[in-house]
């Protein structure tokens, strides 16, 4: 029996345009964001290395998302990092947190320029402190697409991030990504955790500062 209505088509009568009213747990986490205590975990030919960096990412709440008559609220985000001291950069992502009200669902999209792109999902309350979103390799749903050499060589077999709201006003998050490394016996754990801070206040979307 399908968890979805009948009716494919018909959009939601009960649309807020204010997103940032409308984000459950991710509300938290809209606005600008600097942290610079990054530690990052990642393999290299004689073992795991683990590099300390600094993070940038800005995450803008997007007008109102309907598929049909599902509702979506979310911020898009864009992840800059570097070493501490350097200007090059060290790793860039892009994507969205999407949250569905009527559901308790959050999703999580990402593309870094390795050419891989990620969608993740989790649910929580939409007071939650803290929530997890997930993603496995070889589902049509919620998956992982790789490149050729990627598959190859450093395979995703599965991701998940565990984002936490701290009393402070701050968030963390701690990120594995575990790979199928050609030539090794056992799954590499490739971690990463940091903890934001604000420097600046979300912009409204377009349709609430309208």
């Amino acid at each position: 029996m399908s968890e979805f209505p009948a009716d494919i088509y018909s959009e939601p009568s009960n649309v807020d345009v204010d997103t940032l009213r409308n984000l459950g747990p991710l509300r938290a986490m809209a606005g600008i964001w600097e942290g610079t205590k990054g530690l990052d975990t990642k393999p290299k030919a004689a073992g795991p290395k683990q590099q300390e960096f600094v993070e940038r990412i800005e995450l803008q709440p997007i007008d109102p998302q309907t598929n049909g008559p599902q509702l979506l609220y979310g911020l898009r985000y864009w992840t800059h990092i570097v070493k501490p001291g350097q200007v090059k950069t060290y790793h860039d992502q892009i994507g969205y947190w999407l949250w569905e009200p009527a559901t308790g669902t959050v999703m999580h999209s990402l593309a870094i320029p390795r050419a891989q792109v990620v969608l993740a999902v989790g649910t929580a309350d939409a007071n939650a402190t803290s929530f997890e979103v997930a993603a496995q390799r070889g589902v049509t749903d919620y998956g992982i697409l790789s490149t050729p050499f990627l598959e190859h060589a450093f395979r995703t077999d599965s991701f998940r991030i565990k984002v936490t709201i701290n009393p402070d006003g701050t968030w963390s998050y701690f990120e594995d990504t575990v790979l199928a490394i050609r030539g090794r016996d056992e799954p590499f754990h490739h971690t990463d955790s940091n903890t934001l801070r604000l420097v600046a206040e979300p912009t409204p979307n377009p349709l609430a500062r309208g």
